[in-house]
């Protein structure tokens, strides 16, 4: 999704404020699950201790498209279009996170068993979707997006160390007439991280990029190019270092 076509969506004058909340907000139209949407999440969302674990744990869920099961809800949570969101079984969204979907029907979410999203993760799709699959940890303060038709997707097992960046888009810099932000994005196909990967903390992983299953990327790595399985990486841009199969 464009800032063009976003902030078209937030100002069109052809629908009213509540319209354009429940659509880019809510993720839904009905009436009884707006106040439901408003009611959880006023209440609930920012209620501290035990009590507040506990209420989101019973009601949080109703929210979302699927849940299979138990799901711990920390506080201060932002849930953008939870219709699109769909969540495994023992799934920990901690402190601060945002889950966030805008865009069509195949803009989703989907997470799988046993994953935990540690403090401020943000998971973001604008007509993108996320696939996490199980028993996958994601770190504090990581960003994971898809944007612009991309897909990420994770495999299991996966460790994902704090302040990782992942996916994104970048935008067609041809033209120098008229400003980059104009000439919209150039999406690759998004990012396919197989399972068993471990990436340590501060790497960027662009748009485009396969990182083959078993392989480790090296703390403050920028990977630019597919890296095969097994392969140890690091550096700006990231070159392999070794393979852990020698």
């Amino acid at each position: 999704m464009s800032v063009k076509k976003l902030a078209a969506e937030i100002t069109n004058e052809s629908q009213s404020g509540y319209r354009r909340y429940q659509q880019l907000v809510v993720g839904s139209s009905s009436l009884a699950f707006t106040i439901k949407y408003e009611l959880v999440t006023g209440l609930f969302g920012n209620m501290p201790g035990a009590p507040g674990l506990w209420f989101r744990q019973q009601l949080y869920k109703s929210l979302f498209a699927k849940s299979k099961g138990p799901v711990i809800f920390g506080s201060r949570i932002t849930l953008r279009q939870p219709t699109k969101i769909s969540l495994g079984n023992s799934v920990i969204i901690s402190d601060g996170c945002v889950l966030e979907v805008r865009g069509d029907a195949d803009s989703k979410i989907n997470i799988g068993d046993e994953v935990i999203l540690s403090q401020n993760t943000l998971l973001v799709c604008k007509e993108g979707s996320i696939n996490l699959g199980n028993g996958i940890g994601v770190g504090a303060n990581s960003s994971i997006y898809a944007v612009a038709g991309n897909r990420i997707v994770i495999g299991n097992n996966a460790l994902i160390g704090p302040y990782n960046y992942i996916g994104g888009t970048s935008y067609h810099i041809d033209r120098t007439d008229i400003p980059i932000s104009a000439q919209g994005h150039d999406p690759q196909g998004g990012v396919n991280i197989e399972e068993n990967v471990w990436l340590g903390a501060r790497c960027t992983i662009l748009d485009g990029i396969t990182i083959g299953h078993d392989a480790i990327v090296a703390t403050g790595a920028v990977v630019t190019k597919d890296v095969p399985p097994f392969a140890i990486v690091g550096g700006v841009p990231a070159t392999i270092i070794k393979h852990r199969k020698q």
